[in-house]
């Protein structure tokens, strides 16, 4: 890699001039024009449908661009497959990882190689290359037995095992905690010390502040900014992002709750698959016109609790779960739809929409049991495209025409519809799973905002997340899940973060065997 004089910045690695992508009428990508140097880390800022998701896919060779030139090391490039991207040296770790459960560490990164990379000796590769910078991995280990950051290591390993000049990283840190995400830090500082270049998409500005030496902000598929973001604040970098000032939660002081709405009482429950976390004696309660929060390292039940909460598994008694005052642990989602209850679970695609159904289909999915889509046996399409306008209007979800498949959406847009579907029926409880993850300062002030509105509405919510920021933000109670087990209700105002850093690490945690009276301190 030619080296640049002293005191002047070396030449781009890669250089994007006036680059747009159209798809049909809709403009993703407006002349975009920015120069990712070595020894670099540059982050890619935007709100949720900004076009940074169409970009990078343009630099990996997943779309071709309607327009403009990219240059690699100086020279035009034209990159028809992501196979091109990576043997002139750029990788990319997305968003959601692409990983079977029952391969181990090492057979998870040879499928991800491509043909001409030898396998021999891959393992004892894999382990050099995981110590060397810091990721640490047992390439002989199955991969259900890893945590979500150990995961997002093996993706990090397969993109430099293919030495690339340029690493591409997605919301890396959206799923990983505060010590998970100091380790990624670190192995990002070796890296750029290396030559190499890293663009670094994310929501999380404290962290690009902290991380990044250069930021490019889009608005509308637009390059509005180019800065040093250790130069700005994270609220200066949110409003180059939105255009205006990005408004404040307000929260407040002290919600008082009402009559208990959901009641979880001696809720035990086996997994349904071999990898899954055994939920042992849960006991609960969310009062009306309260948020209470759940933190917990992933992997720790989440999934199998809001599994049970929502009726995709059925407790063992029908009075473990109350909706209401009506025993619902045997009860359907549908028919907890019907007492009143909502559900917005942490896979928006997938699990909360089927990708190749359009935005209405989804609606209709979800709501018709509930809502007046379907009379007398005949689907009302006006009143479910009616209620996809609502949700749009209301939640800005952005998409390039009125009824698009769940799939097109960027993923925030995407979090912004699911939340808005189910807050918009005025739930008397919701259940939600990583409410803001994958959105933008203000989409995910707007979200939270809507959380306490709700609550202030007589709702009670039951938020869970690995983001203690945000259930600092907006619960009133927090209580911590660890091994499928949870920790004594704290008093937002009492709690310590350091205390429930270490309940999620399981430190001080003990089997629950009390009555439901425990859990509502």
């Amino acid at each position: 890699m030619d080296e640049a004089p002293t005191g002047e910045p070396p030449a781009p690695l890669l250089e994007a001039i006036e680059i747009s992508k159209a798809f049909g009428d809709f403009l993703a990508n407006d002349r975009i024009s920015l120069a990712i140097r070595p020894r670099e880390i540059h982050a890619l800022l935007g709100e949720n449908g900004a076009g940074k998701s169409t970009l990078v896919k343009i630099f990996y060779g997943l779309l071709q661009p309607s327009a403009g030139e990219l240059r690699y090391q100086g020279r035009p490039i034209e990159l028809r497959n992501p196979a091109q991207a990576r043997a002139l040296g750029i990788g990319m770790v997305f968003q959601h990882f692409s990983l079977f459960e029952q391969l181990t560490v090492a057979e998870n990164v040879a499928l991800g190689l491509d043909r001409a990379t030898p396998l021999a000796g891959l393992p004892e590769r894999v382990a050099e290359v995981s110590r060397a910078y810091g990721l640490a991995l047992e390439p002989h280990r199955a991969v259900w037995r890893l945590s979500v950051g150990e995961r997002q290591r093996i993706e990090i390993v397969r993109c430099l095992l293919q030495d690339p000049k340029l690493l591409i990283l997605d919301e890396p840190t959206s799923v990983l905690t505060p010590p998970e995400v100091e380790q990624l830090f670190r192995t990002l500082r070796v890296l750029r010390e290396e030559g190499r270049a890293i663009l670094y998409i994310s929501h999380k500005l404290d962290e690009v502040r902290a991380l990044c030496d250069t930021a490019t902000i889009l608005r509308a598929g637009k390059v509005v900014a180019t800065c040093d973001p250790r130069a700005e604040s994270a609220q200066s970098l949110a409003r180059m992002m939105v255009g205006g000032e990005v408004g404040a939660v307000r929260a407040d002081s002290a919600r008082t709750g009402g009559a208990p709405r959901l009641a979880v009482r001696g809720l035990t429950l086996a997994p349904d698959d071999p990898h899954g976390v055994r939920l042992d004696d849960i006991h609960l309660e969310v009062a009306g016109g309260e948020i209470v929060g759940i933190a917990g390292v992933a992997g720790n039940g989440q999934d199998e609790l809001f599994g049970a909460l929502s009726g995709e598994r059925h407790a063992r008694r029908a009075d473990a779960i109350r909706i209401d005052g009506r025993d619902a642990g045997l009860l359907s989602i549908t028919e907890r739809r019907r007492l009143g209850a909502a559900f917005v679970p942490d896979e928006r695609l997938g699990h909360a929409t089927a990708p190749r159904f359009s935005l209405s289909e989804n609606a209709l999915i979800s709501g018709h049991a509930a809502s007046d889509m379907v009379r007398r046996g005949f689907i009302d399409r006006a009143r479910m495209l009616a209620w996809v306008d609502r949700i749009s209007e209301a939640y800005d979800v952005r998409k390039s025409r009125r009824d698009p498949e769940a799939f097109s959406l960027s993923g925030g847009n995407l979090q912004k519809y699911v939340v808005g579907r189910e807050i918009l029926r005025e739930p008397g409880l919701l259940v939600v799973s990583q409410p803001t993850w994958g959105v933008d300062a203000g989409a995910a002030a707007a979200i939270r905002q809507a959380l306490i509105d709700l609550a202030r509405r007589g709702a009670a919510i039951l938020v869970i997340s690995q983001d203690l920021d945000e259930l600092f933000e907006i619960a009133d109670r927090l209580v911590v899940i660890s091994g499928g087990r949870l920790s004594a209700p704290r008093l937002k105002r009492h709690a310590d973060r350091s205390e429930i850093g270490l309940l999620m690490a399981g430190v001080g945690m003990r089997p629950r065997r009390e009555g439901a009276h425990a859990a509502r301190a």
